[in-house]
Parts: structure tokens; C-alpha cells; sequence
């Protein structure tokens, strides 16, 4: 069985072309992730941070509207 060199070639070039996009297409795959990746630490700092200003924020409201402290006269 007899295959042209111009056969050969063009077969070559395409496994070149496929195997450039597959391997770009995967670093581009892996770029996003570990993109999101970043986005979820940071955010879930973020959670974070408003979960603990917000128990502060409970705690300081139940001290407003709780009960009087009863060493305390109040002015009438």
C-alpha cells in the first residue's frame, strides 16, 4: 500500500491542529476553575465577615431591648 507524502503531511498537520486546540482548550478549562476557585475563598471570607458583624449586631439588639438591669434606678 502506497501513501503520498502530500497524504502523510496533511494527516500529521491535522493530528498537530487537533492536539493545539485539546491542549489550549484544557488550559483554558483549568484557568477558569482555578479562577472560580479564587472567587469562593474570597467570597466565602466575605461570608464570613458579615456572619460574625451580624451575631455582634443580635447580641448588641437583645441588650437594647432586653430587660432593664435591676441595679440600674431608670428616670421616670
Amino acid at each position: 500500500m502506497f501513501v503520498s507524502a502530500e497524504t502523510i503531511t496533511t494527516v500529521i498537520s491535522a493530528l498537530g491542529i487537533v492536539l493545539t486546540l485539546g491542549s489550549s482548550m484544557l488550559a483554558g478549562f483549568a484557568w477558569c476553575i482555578r479562577r472560580c476557585d479564587r472567587v469562593e475563598q474570597t467570597l466565602g471570607a466575605r461570608i464570613d465577615a458579615v456572619a460574625a458583624d451580624t451575631t455582634e449586631l443580635k447580641i448588641a439588639m437583645a441588650r437594647l431591648e432586653g430587660p432593664q438591669r435591676h441595679l440600674i434606678v431608670a428616670a421616670r
